[in-house]
């Protein structure tokens, strides 16, 4: 069978990728001491898509104060960014650090930085760091609630979603064996006889400890939709019967609400600890940090499926290649009024009267996109366990090419994504015989100017295209590695006071997710330090009063103010060429003229500002003085 249509896929696969965190580092940064320190730091506190869908609300004014979380560009060394942070009065307190580098053969890669900022100046700081061309993001660390909605009707028809979504027929094929899928939630319930034989021993990203305990009952609710032990007379039936659970407790709060931080670790570790497919039912898609842990997830051959959110919203988001967000569909397919949507969704699942496991052994109904993500990802597991050969890229395809589009008139909704998960239609594809994919990226050196000469830190683009989609960039210098980016546009910084003046040669590769590899024809550039001008654009200067061609008299006021990226040195006032006021500290001046005390006629004022670069910017108005 040929390739699936790629119109189907809206974008492919190239974001950046967040790294794991080492274990000294979870040590120190998701230690109980870290966590309670959370008004000196900033972590946003997410929560479970748990709530009420008429009660649900938009998160996004809570969050870690203190604390915000910053990405720098492929390339930024430790000493540059600790520079960028300074000249902002603030540092990093600590990092979210991958294992890429040993995934790729000692390469470097992109860190999110955890940095301690002013309590209540964490959005004025991120607004500043974003506009540094050293930043590839900053945001707030969000408190997340949970995706679920309790459903209090008892008598519905257990298992409804089963047969809507033809799991039933393809149980004979496939149960979802030898397939890992971990539960990123409060905890699950691992005593609990349904779920007991298929939970693994897991993690807890806030305490760094083993304890996955369900402290709320929301994880052990999802769990038991994915791989609920079936077929043992007693209890429910998940989707995924034989599929094992990988429990990664995100949070410590009574509520649930998890800190995106917490997640964004959790991610990680799933990712370095056998994960084959990641559920996160937390309204998170849009959020960068998670965006990077989800790319390393998928560096390194897993999925990460997400719930939609239950505010009954459009997202206004756009699609997010390295997540498969999930929306919620009730018994007659139709999108749920409380499920939000938009285009970063990519398929809809049942999401009403769920019928699953219990925290303390019990069983019960729940609703909310919580519980469509994890049917998703149990889906997921089905296909892979069906065909072990396939790529993480054939499996995404082959659940959106498979889905159910009879709501739809097109083959993308923002309702529904590519449509309604079809279990029985996705095994049946991924059972068929599918071509390896043999095609290398091409991958150009964009910008700078080939043979232009570059001083200081400058930013190097790369355009990178595949047929199926593009895992990463890594970017050369003379030969040695600069650094690698998974996210389009590819940006490297590159510091030239690291290079001999000169000619220095660039060259990029790009991979794709079957190891296919492009390389880039050399790119020649000319470092030239010491020979570039630096900052030649001089202050912006305002002369407010007095106003030119004015009659005056009496006690005036000469108003002077001026403006500059780099900074102002100097603002100085003149009356006829002599200096009159001067501030090396202020970038306002105010100078009073008593004109009563001069001759009556014609008169020059003038002001000029000096940036620290000593450019400099000369206002001047004529005013004549009438006599008094």
């Amino acid at each position: 069978m040929k390739y699936l249509n790629k119109a189907l896929i809206k974008q492919s696969h190239t974001t950046s990728f967040v790294a794991k965190i080492s274990s000294v580092s979870i040590a120190i940064a998701l230690s109980p001491l870290f966590i309670n320190s959370a008004l000196a730091m900033s972590n946003e506190l997410i929560t479970p898509a748990l709530t009420s869908a008429k009660l649900s609300v938009d998160q996004s004014t809570a969050w870690a104060k203190g604390r915000i979380l910053v990405q720098t560009k492929a390339g930024v060394n430790s000493s540059l960014l600790e520079s960028v942070l300074e000249q902002h009065g603030v540092s990093s307190a600590w990092t979210l650090k991958s294992d890429m580098a040993t995934l790729r053969g000692d390469k470097v890669s992109p860190n999110v930085h955890i940095i301690d900022v002013q309590e209540n100046n964490e959005q004025a700081m991120i607004e500043l760091l974003r506009k540094d061309p050293n930043i590839a993001f900053a945001e707030l660390d969000r408190l997340v609630p949970l995706a679920q909605n309790d459903a209090n009707d008892v008598h519905f028809s257990n298992g409804w979603h089963l047969p809507k979504m033809k799991v039933t027929s393809v149980w004979d094929i496939t149960k979802g064996d030898n397939v890992v899928v971990a539960v990123l939630d409060t905890g699950v319930d691992d005593s609990h006889p349904d779920l007991d034989y298929n939970v693994l021993s897991g993690w807890n990203s806030v305490s760094d400890d083993s304890d996955t305990s369900d402290l709320y009952g929301h994880g052990t609710k999802v769990a038991g939709v994915i791989a609920a032990l079936s077929d043992n007379d007693i209890g429910v039936t998940s989707i995924a019967w034989n599929t094992s659970i990988l429990p990664i407790r995100i949070t410590n709060r009574v509520d649930g609400h998890a800190y995106t931080s917490d997640i964004a670790a959790g991610l990680i570790w799933a990712a370095d600890n056998g994960a084959d497919i990641a559920n996160v039912s937390y309204a998170v898609s849009s959020s960068y940090t998670i965006i990077n842990a989800a790319n390393y997830m998928r560096a390194k051959g897993g999925l990460v499926v997400i719930s939609a959110g239950n505010s009954g919203r459009n997202l206004n988001c756009v699609d997010n290649p390295s997540i498969i967000t999930v929306s919620a569909t009730d018994q007659n397919d139709n999108k749920t009024g409380w499920s939000d949507y938009g285009d970063c969704v990519d398929v809809a699942a049942p999401g009403t009267s769920i019928w699953t496991t219990t925290n303390g052994g019990g069983y019960g109904g729940a609703n909310g996109t919580s519980f469509s993500s994890p049917a998703t990802a149990a889906v997921l597991a089905l296909i892979k366990a069906a065909n072990p050969d396939l790529t993480i890229d054939q499996m995404e395809e082959i659940l959106k090419a498979s889905a159910d589009k009879s709501k739809q008139s097109e083959d993308f909704s923002a309702w529904y994504g590519y449509g309604r998960v079809d279990a029985s239609a996705a095994v049946e594809l991924a059972l068929a015989e599918i071509d390896v994919d043999e095609e290398a990226p091409t991958v150009v050196i964009t910008s700078p100017t080939e043979n232009s000469e570059q001083s200081g830190v400058f930013t190097v683009t790369t355009d990178a295209q595949d047929n199926i989609g593009v895992a990463y960039v890594e970017l050369f210098a003379n030969g040695n590695s600069i650094g690698v980016d998974e996210q389009a546009p590819y940006e490297f910084s590159i510091d030239s006071t690291q290079y001999e003046n000169g000619e220095i040669t660039l060259q990029s590769q790009a991979f794709d997710s079957a190891s296919n590899q492009g390389t880039s024809v050399e790119h020649k550039l000319v470092v030239a330090n010491g020979t570039a001008t630096g900052d030649t654009t001089p202050p912006r200067l305002r002369l407010r009063k007095p106003r030119d061609g004015s009659i005056i008299s009496g006690r005036q006021r000469i108003v002077a103010r001026a403006m500059d990226n780099e900074g102002v040195a100097s603002i100085e006032i003149f009356i006829n060429g002599e200096s009159v006021a001067k501030s090396t500290t202020n970038s306002r001046l105010v100078f009073k003229w008593k004109t009563q005390h001069v001759t009556p006629g014609q008169y020059t004022v003038s002001a000029t500002a000096i940036d620290t670069s000593g450019n400099e910017k000369t206002k001047t108005r004529t005013v004549t003085v009438e006599a008094q």
